[in-house]
């Protein structure tokens, strides 16, 4: 069975002889291990997260859109100093961000703070530009995938996460409270603004299998909405988007920091086809969520990193002899941690994680 073949097995609950395996890592972690010659500097040039390297069974193409709203617009360093830099960019959002570290930007401050304030930038939004589109990045990324027969899905963000770069968390959970309608209009355009460009790379590269959507609607033990505000501001444009993938055979994976768990059946009912990290620290719980959805989506991640940190392989053999046993059961699971792997992780705990996984795994 290919990996392409099991992905597409898993995301339909049909019979595979293991589960899926795929991992995301921090940037800093890649660099260490090429720091000690375990991956070649060029290694993940194409393929950001070493699906090559590690034999994963999903490859990712990321960066194929940009959402800037001022796509021609040069970041300007506002302030700087030894350890952070503070840029302005073109959605006019001044954000500051550690030199030598990847962090969420701290947000200093926003252009766009009402609608209209965004009324303003809409226009920017609406215009469609070429450069937006990364053809030849998806293009190599895509027939790296198909050479080696992995599941191949593109990389966006959906429109939670097009919205608070613009305005911030503050002013757009504010809106929700305050302004709905603009919220509701603004998260409209950035559907429109999804599916226009996508529409655009596909016809003139072709289709992937999946479109992997980062959208991280929650925080510790709460999301930043509540349902009803999700299913009155966010969940049409969700249906609006994912509509669109579907309608054109393309699966869709949703990713979701945080804790999310109020928003899920909605989210299912909007209609993605797989549930992607399911964060521990936050109080996600894989066990909870396969008994309650597994027979509805298929399920990536919910392993929890911590375990992984620890590099103790008594650790890692509890943590992964906890839940795979169970959650393979219903054909529709896929191995990775509950986030992503940072460079507390040594190279061969990772190793020995994968290997353990796959082993537990096994149909």
């Amino acid at each position: 069975m290919t990996s392409k073949e099991r992905i597409q097995n898993i995301l339909n609950h049909r019979p595979v002889d293991r589960v899926g395996i795929y991992e995301h890592f921090w940037g800093e972690t890649v660099e260490l291990y090429k720091k000690q010659r375990h991956i070649t500097p060029d290694e993940n040039s194409i393929d950001l997260n070493l699906s090559g390297h590690f034999g994963f069974d999903i490859q990712v193409a990321y960066g194929a859109v940009k959402f800037i709203a001022d796509i021609g617009f040069v970041p300007k360093v506002i302030d700087e100093t030894e350890e952070t830099v503070t840029t302005l960019d073109g959605n006019g959002a001044s954000l500051r961000s550690l030199k030598n570290q990847t962090c969420t930007p701290e947000h200093i401050d926003f252009s766009v703070k009402t609608g209209n304030d965004w009324r303003e930038l809409r226009e920017l939004v609406k215009q469609y530009d070429e450069r937006r589109i990364n053809f030849e990045s998806y293009r190599k990324s895509k027939k790296d995938s198909e050479k080696s027969n992995r599941f191949f899905a593109v990389a966006s963000v959906n429109v939670f996460e097009a919205m608070h770069p613009v305005c911030g968390h503050e002013n757009m959970l504010m809106g929700m409270a305050l302004e709905p309608e603009w919220i509701a209009e603004m998260a409209d355009t950035y559907a429109d603004f999804i599916i226009s460009n996508h529409e655009t790379l596909f016809s003139k590269e072709g289709k992937p299998d999946a479109i992997w959507f980062y959208e991280d609607m929650g925080f510790k033990e709460r999301p930043f909405m509540s349902p009803d505000m999700y299913r009155e501001l966010i969940k049409p444009a969700h249906k609006k988007t994912i509509g669109f993938f579907k309608a054109n055979g393309i699966s869709v994976i949703m990713h979701s920091c945080g804790y999310i768990r109020p928003l899920l059946p909605d989210m299912i009912d909007a209609g993605i086809d797989c549930l992607q990290a399911m964060e521990v620290k936050a109080g996600m719980d894989l066990l909870e969520i396969y008994k309650n959805f597994g027979d509805k989506i298929a399920l990536i991640g919910g392993i929890d990193i911590r375990a992984l940190c620890t590099n103790d392989k008594k650790i890692i053999d509890k943590e992964l002899e906890s839940k795979i046993p169970i959650v393979k059961a219903g054909m529709g699971y896929v191995v990775h941690s509950d986030h992503s792997v940072p460079e507390d992780v040594e190279y061969d705990t990772y190793r020995y994680f994968m290997e353990k996984a796959l082993e537990l795994g096994k149909y």
